[in-house]
């Protein structure tokens, strides 16, 4: 990968095991958060000499990629002239409970992707990681070539940006399904087939909350290989 640095614009579940695996895959990390770098050197401590914590605008500018993942709701906080010319990898979802209505895309107008990639003008926007929970995502990431290697949906514009991500994928784990552009991105989003449960498994019926929490804590992933991501986002259908 050309790229050595990786610039982590909110570092919560999904930004925290991204820079785990990046950090685990030799690569430098640059990680930020909304409420400033000394909120992070628990996570940087633990991360070792390969990580720093920063604002999001030096994550951005420090990144040779940088991955965006923080609620959709905060997407037009993130710093647009700082990532002009960067690839962002956007690993965000539309949930309507926690981010509020937002009507274009409750009318199928846009994408989640689409409006990133309108606020972010001068970026390459990609979407990825956005389609697995946090658990999984650190668990079934496997090295190049190994049988039981899962694969994750990217979506992009730009032809040479989905590649600089597939590369990223490679690198944390995981081979890349190229869906599409961001406009058939929603193939990915929440409440598709390949969203969330065929990395897990079926969840036993009756558990108790805390069996839940034990059970998603302790299951290992279940392998969903290229050609099964494929399917799963060609039957993937859109009410809107």
């Amino acid at each position: 990968m050309a790229s050595r640095t990786l610039g982590i614009i909110g570092s919560g579940m999904i930004g925290g095991v991204v820079a785990r695996l990046a950090v685990g895959a030799g690569l430098d990390v640059v990680l930020s958060n909304s409420r400033g770098p000394e909120t992070l050197a628990d996570l940087v401590g633990e991360l070792g000499a390969h990580a720093r914590a920063a604002t999001p605008a030096e994550a951005a500018r420090a990144g040779d990629l940088v991955v965006a993942t923080v609620p959709l709701k905060a997407y037009d906080r993130l710093p647009a002239d700082a990532l002009a010319g960067r690839t962002v990898i956007d690993t965000m979802n539309y949930y309507p409970d926690r981010d509020g209505r937002l009507a274009e895309l409750d009318a199928g107008e846009l994408t989640s992707s689409a409006l990133v990639q309108r606020h972010l003008a001068g970026s390459r926007v990609v979407k990825a990681f956005n389609n697995i929970d946090f658990r999984r995502l650190f668990t079934s990431a496997r090295p190049a070539g190994a049988p039981d290697r899962s694969a994750l949906p990217i979506a992009g514009d730009d032809p040479a940006a989905k590649a600089e991500a597939a590369e990223l994928l490679d690198l944390l784990g995981y081979d890349a399904v190229d869906i599409g552009t961001l406009a058939d991105s929603w193939r990915s989003q929440p409440d598709t087939p390949v969203y969330v449960q065929p990395y897990m498994g079926e969840r036993p019926e009756g558990l108790s909350q805390e069996e839940g929490q034990r059970w998603f804590f302790e299951t290992p992933g279940v392998p969903i290989p290229a050609a099964r991501v494929k399917e799963l986002t060609d039957a993937a259908t859109r009410e809107n």
